[in-house]
C-alpha cells in the first residue's frame, strides 16, 4: 500500500530546510540593503541640516553686519508701527528646517 521509498523521505527533508534558507537568505539581503540606503540618506540629510544651519548663521550674521544702526532705540511705538521695513525683528523671519 505505500509506494512511497524511504529515500524520498530523506531527500524531502533536506529540500525544505534548504528552500527556507535560500528565502531567508534573500529576505536578509533585501532588508540589510534597504536599513543601510536609510542610513545613508539620514546621514545626507543630516549634513544638509548642517549646511543649512551654517548658512542660516551666516546670513543673519550678514544681515546684522548690514542694518542700520538704530539711533535712538526708543521711538514712540506709532513711529514704529508705520515704518515695519526698517524693524530688525523682521529679519528673523528667515525659516529654519
Amino acid at each position: 500500500m505505500n509506494d512511497v521509498t524511504p529515500g524520498l523521505f530523506s531527500l524531502s527533508a533536506l529540500i525544505v530546510p534548504f528552500i527556507t534558507l535560500v528565502v531567508g537568505l534573500i529576505a536578509w539581503f533585501f532588508v540589510n540593503r534597504i536599513s543601510v540606503r536609510a542610513n545613508t540618506q539620514i546621514a545626507l540629510l543630516e549634513a544638509l541640516l548642517d549646511q543649512q544651519k551654517r548658512q542660516n548663521a551666516l546670513l543673519r550674521r550678514l544681515c546684522e553686519a548690514q542694518a542700520p544702526q538704530v539711533e535712538s532705540p526708543s521711538r514712540p511705538a506709532a513711529v514704529a508701527g508705520d515704518d515695519d521695513e526698517e524693524d530688525p525683528s523682521l529679519v528673523r523671519l528667515v525659516a529654519e528646517r
